[in-house]
């Protein structure tokens, strides 16, 4: 049997990268998955790829700053699902700019969306969870959110606070079998370095960020990430596997945060 049989799973920001390849590997291995997103023709994508490809998947448009629509992205995984066992918290930006120059409202825009969010996630998911005697929340931050990141200064105050945010709310859930965990990425290709604006004040001009370029200076795995190797990470905390795990963060960078710069032979 599929370890997330008779599962139902939200994972926001699931029309691409990081939050689509979370949906398809949690669907892959036997749970229904409700994708949220505001793309709406790639997480319609999305959903028909695995439905095609034998699992179960719905896509609905939804913000996951607009509080008032929460209930009903619930409702909707309860309805299609039997009920609400995995909540993945991805969807968040980024906006490049220097602390001196950024604009207040690039900072809350930030804060609305990678944090904000992110609470509203938690706070829907768990009366769901509760009902079904548990669940596994996971949070997705950044090795941003385990150190500083000259330029993205908000993106790491986010991030930062996702990280202690699952931390909480493992200690406030732990005796209702709720579990919940963060993962921190490191340098990813995924389509979000095309959309990272940069400037004086991340005036949404766009400056290519190539992410293979980045890794092959930082990171000591010889390779960039991809969307798979934080899927995976994703996929063992939502099983029980991971049943013992709770408030912990999982570092997957390919030892960025080991230590300095690689050497290469």
């Amino acid at each position: 049997m599929k370890p997330l049989a008779g599962k139902g799973a939200v994972v926001t920001g699931g029309a691409s990268g990081i939050g689509e390849a979370c949906a398809e590997t949690l669907a892959r291995e036997g749970a229904g998955v409700l994708i949220t997103d505001i793309d709406d023709l790639r997480g319609q994508d999305v959903a028909a790829r695995i439905t095609k490809a034998g699992g179960k998947a719905h896509y609905v448009n939804h913000d996951v700053r607009d509080e008032a629509a929460w209930a009903g992205i619930v409702a909707e995984a309860e309805k299609r699902f039997g009920g609400l066992d995995i909540m993945v918290a991805n969807a968040g930006i980024g906006i490049m700019a220097p602390i001196a120059t950024m604009t207040l409202a690039d900072w809350q825009k930030q804060q609305a969306i990678n944090l904000d969010g992110v609470f509203l996630s938690v706070r829907s998911a768990i009366p769901a969870m509760k009902k079904r005697g548990g669940g596994s929340i996971v949070l997705m931050s950044s090795i941003a959110g385990l150190r500083g990141a000259p330029g993205l200064a908000a993106y790491s105050a986010t991030k930062g606070g996702v990280r202690l945010l699952a931390k909480s709310v493992a200690m406030e859930h732990a005796a209702d079998n709720i579990r919940c965990n963060s993962v921190h990425p490191g340098i990813i290709a995924t389509p979000i370095w095309e959309k990272i604006p940069t400037g004086a004040a991340g005036n949404g001009r766009n400056a290519p960020i190539d992410p293979r370029e980045r890794a092959a200076i930082s990171v000591p795995l010889p390779r960039v990430g991809e969307a798979q190797d934080i899927a995976n990470g994703v996929l063992f905390l939502c099983t029980d596997l991971a049943n013992y795990m709770t408030g912990q963060e999982l570092v997957i960078d390919g030892g960025m945060t080991a230590g300095g710069r690689p050497t290469r032979a």
